[in-house]
């Protein structure tokens, strides 16, 4: 009775419902997951804290980062994207963050890792606020999954200074 493209689009538009479905069932049970990393970062050296032409302080860290971050990958994760901020309060701006370190983490078996790494960026302060300064770094990231929202989270370490003095 029903022509052949009034069976297809029957077909396809079953076949597409089900496929969302499905996505949305996925992306449901991914919260399910209750994650629990760990983080610990060492710094080792200050390679160099200096004052600018300009007028910015500039520091350069030696870092032992080491974390365990496989519980954050499930069945539904695609990568997960990681940085470490370094987080401090100057008179001017109550949270300054600057990103030190990161890096893309593609699979499971590579989410336990230990590195020793200077900063990939510069730590760099536009004024003079870095000396003597306390400081947190923090470990933030970005699951990717392959369907459903992307979240993220943090670990955040305190308890660092900068010396009082330009190196």
């Amino acid at each position: 009775m029903h022509s052949f493209g009034y069976r297809l689009n029957g077909l396809l538009t079953f076949a597409v419902t089900i496929l969302a479905l499905m996505c949305v069932i996925a992306s449901l049970s991914d919260n399910l997951n209750i994650p629990s990393p760990s983080a610990e970062i060492q710094i080792m050296n200050i390679n160099w804290f200096q004052k600018q032409p300009k007028g910015s302080d500039e520091v350069s860290l030696r870092m032992n980062i080491s974390a365990d971050l496989q519980s954050l990958f499930t069945w539904n994760t695609k990568q997960v994207f990681i940085f470490v901020a370094a987080e401090y309060e100057t008179r001017k701006n109550s949270l300054n963050q600057v990103s030190l370190w990161d890096a893309i983490i593609p699979a499971k078996e590579r989410a336990k890792f230990w590195i020793r790494s200077s900063n990939k960026y510069r730590f760099v302060d536009h004024g003079k606020n870095l000396r003597g300064k306390e400081f947190n770094l923090t470990l933030h990231w970005h699951v990717m999954p392959k369907t459903g929202k992307m979240f993220a989270d943090k670990i955040v370490m305190s308890g660092y200074s900068l010396p009082e003095q330009y190196i």
